[in-house]
């Protein structure tokens, strides 16, 4: 039965001072209790709304200055926080907090009445964020009856934490932190009515709860933004460093500084700026002020204090110790990446700030610890994607190719091979083992992967024999017939590596002994691809054969008779791809863009690029090592594969008999691509049999890019065979040394230009962040489960049971 709004004994004892905590409220009022009343009682609920939002404003216009109305407002939020979600399900109770207030239910006067009731939720919980001796300390001392008036106070004097635009650091008070977590916990529960859509139906529809804080119409918008920024960016988890500090004393800050994260991401998510009204006659929709404030800064100071708070708390979880366990690891290292997406998706100037120097590598580094972490874990593949998006917005720049270059120290434990060299060996050895040792579920990546390796290449100049040899092993593994002839788009890849073997080869030919060392020992890789068949019967005979599930590995010797060398240390293969892990919840995402609809291709100048810390890249014709006396028809660029193949196979066959040995591998790895039945052919995503066709293969195969690399290998392949058996070298150290000596000047093509994919927004990545971003929060909040069991619709929710 409706219970009557005046009866204030009976609403007064919902937010009494008798509620513990939170986690009270959530255990005392059930999702299917709330949903009974509902149903049956809706009166009733809306009625508890009405009355807790006037508690809420109530306590504003007496400055909330006693224990008791403090008290109070908690508990008014958590009951809030408890029943929103639970009325967001229900597609009649959206437009509930839109609509003006009835008469009689807050006594304002006749201008409250047209107030929508969330206007006046999100305004008094604004306010409450910013009052004297409940979330923020006073600035000016007097007793309750001076307490400040809360809707004439300047907030801008209260931000919470010195950094961007604040100076001074306010003093801290843990229940100032929590009673700030509680009253964000509220707004982020409001903000997730996005959640109860369709993903089809957030883009068009603006969410009006961010919409409302993030305009104008908010007159703590600034100080507010502000306050977030800074509370997250100041945080240090480790602080003083004492060991086991985090076991002895509660840390108030994380929760706030966990929460104001997922605030901001989920307001910056809110872009209106591309918001059309169907009709002249609804109003337009205003700025987003926090997209807006972020856009604007532009101190260099404000932009070292942003950048060092990322890397301070994304290394975090990273830190060794000698003592286990004895520092704190925060765990909201995906919202952080979000953060950073956004941070550089709209303020390019700290974009630029973070490519100027080496603080790039401090956000390179976790990153790449958390792609190899998480790449045979199923229920972290939203991880894998942003780690990869950032990485590909990051490679569309020169400084980031040329800041790979520093050497690289092992100060982070990851299960790859030990290998001495730069960034960017780890970028790519890391990629390698990816793509070899991940889960079929991270198979849409392996074009963002390549591409970002491809972006870089040019920029590379001493690779590791390490990386080199992954790099081989890669091309070795997708120009397997079988798997190029498996789907339409796999040769694609073919064709990405070969761009990173010619953009080295053209513009950082000298220093890269080791590569080119590696290419003319796996040279046949090479040919077999210049000489792959083009005909349907050999076409057909490849897919007749039955499919292997893994490519054979690339250690095989190019002499059966010689003693395998001893493999280099390392952890490879020590975690196998793994399904998700019982008992997590794991958050559907809608399927990756193609890589060409998120990148553009844009010509790269690097001699015209001022850049006072490194040299352009030195194309490989215009070194000025020894050149070699060489026909230079024969390097003018015109002659094909097939033209070279018959000199270079000749060549080949001759190293086979003559040279095998010295040419053995420096380093042994015995893993291979695994191939997952998601590749076998036929498997198409739209259901239909792909058959492939002489003429398809044709249309390709001509314009594979290997006319350098066959001109690489008809010179330097006879100087090696004929250095080996006039020194009779044993040890592949000296022909390493030969090669660095060596030079291609005059030999090669003019060098081709440098084409650089670039990043683009689109539609298509900006859905899949949403979807990420709200899977997090989702998954991340569950103290108290303020989503869990509710009937969310923008992704769906997976239950993974014990086995």
């Amino acid at each position: 039965m409706p219970i009557d709004s005046s009866d204030d004994s009976f609403w007064d004892q919902l937010w009494s001072e008798h509620t513990a905590s939170v986690q009270d409220v959530f255990t005392l009022l059930p999702a299917s209790e709330i949903r009974m009343v509902r149903e049956e009682s809706p009166q009733n609920l809306a009625t508890l709304c009405y009355k807790a939002v006037e508690k809420l404003v109530r306590a504003v216009d007496n400055s909330c200055r006693t224990q008791h109305e403090q008290q109070t407002v908690l508990n008014c939020c958590r009951l809030l926080t408890r029943v929103l979600p639970c009325m967001f399900e229900d597609l009649d109770w959206r437009g509930f907090f839109w609509s003006s207030l009835p008469a009689g239910q807050v006594q304002e006067g006749e201008e409250a009445e047209s107030t929508p009731l969330a206007v006046s939720l999100i305004n008094a919980v604004c306010d409450l964020l910013f009052c004297p001796d409940f979330t923020v300390a006073a600035n000016k001392k007097g007793g309750p009856d001076k307490a400040e008036d809360l809707q004439a106070i300047d907030s801008c004097e209260y931000i919470w934490e010195s950094g961007v635009g604040c100076a001074s650091s306010p003093p801290h008070h843990p229940q100032y932190d929590a009673n700030r977590t509680e009253l964000l916990k509220l707004l982020l529960t409001c903000f997730s009515e996005t959640v109860y859509q369709p993903p089809s139906e957030t883009s068009p529809s603006p969410n009006r709860w961010i919409q409302h804080l993030t305009s104008a119409e908010n007159r703590h918008a600034l100080p507010l933004f502000t306050s977030l920024l800074n509370s997250v960016c100041a945080y240090d988890p480790v602080g003083m460093g004492v060991p086991y500090n985090h076991l002895l004393f509660s840390d108030s800050m994380e929760p706030l500084v966990d929460v104001a994260l997922q605030i901001l991401i989920v307001t910056l998510d809110h872009d209106t700026s591309g918001v059309l009204r169907e009709s002249d006659e609804q109003p337009s929709v205003p700025d987003n002020l926090f997209i807006n404030y972020l856009s604007r800064i532009h101190r260099d100071e404000d932009f070292q204090f942003v950048l060092k708070g990322f890397c301070r708390l994304l290394n975090n979880p990273l830190m060794q110790t000698y003592l286990p366990n004895s520092t704190k690891k925060v765990q909201f290292h995906q919202e952080l990446l979000v953060f950073f997406w956004k941070m550089c998706d709209y303020n390019k100037k700290f974009l630029y700030y973070v490519l100027k120097g080496d603080d790039v590598l401090h956000i390179l580094v976790p990153i790449l610890f958390h792609l190899n972490d998480s790449r045979a874990d199923q229920s972290r593949v939203g991880l894998m994607h942003i780690g990869v998006f950032i990485l590909l917005l990051l490679s569309g720049y020169r400084n980031f190719g040329v800041r790979l270059n520093k050497p690289y120290t092992a100060t982070i434990p990851m299960d790859i091979p030990v290998f001495t060299g730069t960034h960017g060996d780890l970028l790519i050895t890391v990629f390698h083992k990816i793509i070899s040792t991940g889960h079929q579920r991270l198979q849409p990546l392996f074009d963002c992967l390549l591409t970002i390796l491809v972006n870089v290449s040019p920029y590379l100049k001493t690779l590791s024999m390490v990386a080199s040899t992954k790099l081989l092993h890669l091309l070795e593994a997708f120009s397997t017939p079988w798997f190029i002839f498996s789907s339409p788009t796999k040769h694609q890849l073919v064709f990405f590596l070969l761009e990173i073997f010619n953009n080295i080869i053209q513009y950082q030919f000298d220093g890269n002994s080791n590569l080119v060392y590696t290419i003319i020992r796996k040279r046949q890789v090479f040919h077999s691809l210049a000489s792959l068949p083009t005909d349907g019967g050999s076409i057909n005979k490849t897919l007749s054969k039955k499919p292997r599930r893994h490519i054979p590995s690339v250690s095989t010797n190019t002499d059966s008779s010689e003693t395998p060398e001893p493999e280099a240390p390392s952890m490879e293969g020590s975690r196998p791809a793994q399904p998700a892990e019982p008992g997590t919840l794991k958050v559907s995402l809608p399927e990756t863009p193609g890589i060409e609809n998120m990148t553009e291709r844009e010509s790269a100048h690097p001699a015209s690029q001022a850049n006072e810390s490194a040299p352009a890249p030195t194309p490989a014709n215009e070194s000025p090592l020894l050149e070699q006396s060489v026909n230079t028809r024969q390097g003018d660029g015109m002659e094909g594969p097939g033209i070279d193949n018959s000199s270079a196979s000749s060549s080949s066959s001759q190293a086979e008999a003559d040279g095998s040995r010295p040419l053995r591998r420096a380093v042994n790895q015995r893993q291979s691509i695994r191939l997952t039945d998601a590749a076998v052919p036929g498997d198409n995503t739209d259901g239909s049999q792909w058959v492939p066709t002489a003429e398809w293969v044709r249309s390709w195969k001509s314009k594979l890019p290997l006319q350098n690399i066959m001109r690489l290998l008809q010179i330097l392949v006879p100087q090696v065979e004929k250095i080996c058996i006039d020194k009779d070298l044993t040890d592949e150290s000296e022909i390493l040394k030969f090669l660095q000596h060596g030079t291609l000047v005059g030999l090669l093509p003019v060098p081709h230009p440098i084409l650089i994919r670039k990043y683009q927004t689109n539609a298509g990545t900006i859905a899949w962040l949403r979807t990420y971003m709200w899977g997090v929060i989702y998954l991340r909040n569950v103290d108290p489960p303020i989503w869990y069991d509710t009937d969310v619709k923008l992704f769906e929710v997976q239950h993974v049971q014990h086995e």
